[in-house]
């Protein structure tokens, strides 16, 4: 997949290309439909949206259509943990799993299948890998989800991962920036603290995203987690020091910035409705994310908006993360047909699952 092409500008005269959005029930509603048409980034696809592969098929098609262009339809499959697909859907082994085995053309086999699997039912964004470092045995973000807590070994399976996913037709997307180290909160209640300095950082955390980087990964979401050490005051997600200054300038990262979903605890305690959205925007995130709390999307739009007619964005970077957003939604557009729904589950790809499992 090649970044470097600069697409054609669609949808520019909307705030709405700066977000991706979860929602409720199996099919889109007006407003939702809206979104999409007047240049909604893309969707995020949760369980509480549909019921069967083929009404999956059906709403991502719906989507599609509702947008009239190339759109980012993102869900969580990393596989053998609550961030995984159910039945009928392959029940593949967890990175933590992967990561025991050492097993580079396994793990590129499992993504490869997995995408495939993604696609058959329309979406194109995974939000995998994860190369966050389990060095904290009691870790709730990391355990099961990690593949283990050496950097490198973690670099080389999250390279592994991406290049099956991508071979497979889906985006990948490398989380969460900068690394959750060994704080033991998990931020979808509060906000996670990591004492480390940018020593440590450099030595570890940082291992797997600067190899992520180095290969072109499309997509990176950022972590909900304060490092006084770099920036005593703002989250990692909202720290212009963090994104802009060490992904962007530092680490020479050049694709699409996400902000993990602005609803969980670790950001709804502490900023009120938009004012998280414009400040991770303003920090040098591309696309926030709003996924369960429908009655904050509004609000955040409004946000974004007041901040641009208040010239509150520049409008350098603003039309440069257009650009990106753009790039990858093209990307993303499927290439070939789609796969169809009976390759999900199928004897070859449980074979597969088994065939880690047993190792």
């Amino acid at each position: 997949m090649n970044i470097g092409a600069k697409p054609e500008s669609k949808a520019r005269d909307s705030v709405l290309a700066r977000f991706l959005l979860g929602f409720q029930g199996d099919s889109l509603s007006p407003e939702l439909a809206e979104y999409l048409a007047r240049g909604l980034a893309g969707v995020v696809i949760y369980q509480r949206n549909y019921s069967s592969v083929e009404g999956l098929r059906k709403l991502t098609a719906e989507i599609r259509r509702a947008a009239g262009r190339p759109v980012l339809i993102g869900i969580d499959q990393e596989g053998g943990t609550r961030f995984a697909l159910h039945e009928p859907f392959t029940q593949w082994p967890s990175a933590a799993e992967l990561g025991r085995t050492g097993d580079l053309q396994l793990a590129e086999e499992i993504a490869r299948a997995m995408a495939v699997e993604l696609r058959a039912v329309g979406c194109n964004l995974n939000f995998a890998p994860m190369l966050d470092l389990h060095v904290n045995a009691e870790s709730p973000v990391t355990m099961d989800r990690s593949f283990g807590a050496d950097p490198y070994s973690v670099a080389r399976m999250g390279v592994a991962f991406d290049k099956g996913l991508r071979s497979g037709g889906v985006l990948s997307c490398a989380k969460h920036f900068p690394g959750h180290g060994d704080a033991a909160v998990d931020p979808h209640l509060d906000l996670p603290v990591f004492k480390g300095n940018m020593s440590r950082l450099e030595s570890a955390e940082l291992v797997p995203f600067a190899t992520a980087v180095a290969v072109g990964m499309p997509t990176m979401m950022t972590a909900h987690i304060l490092l006084p050490q770099i920036d005593p005051e703002n989250p990692a997600s909202l720290s212009r020091v963090v994104l802009y200054g060490i992904l962007r300038r530092h680490m020479g990262f050049h694709g699409v910035i996400l902000a993990d979903d602005l609803g969980m605890g670790a950001i709804a305690k502490r900023y009120a409705r938009g004012e998280a959205a414009v400040q991770t925007l303003r920090a040098g995130t591309d696309i926030a994310m709003l996924c369960h709390d429908w009655s904050a999307v509004a609000p955040s739009i409004a946000a974004i908006e007041k901040a641009r007619k208040e010239n509150l964005f520049d409008n350098t970077e603003w039309e440069e993360s257009l650009e990106r957003i753009e790039r990858a939604c093209m990307l993303a557009d499927f290439a070939g047909p789609q796969p169809p729904v009976d390759i999900i589950g199928c004897e070859e790809h449980r074979a597969l699952a088994k065939k880690i499992k047993a190792r």
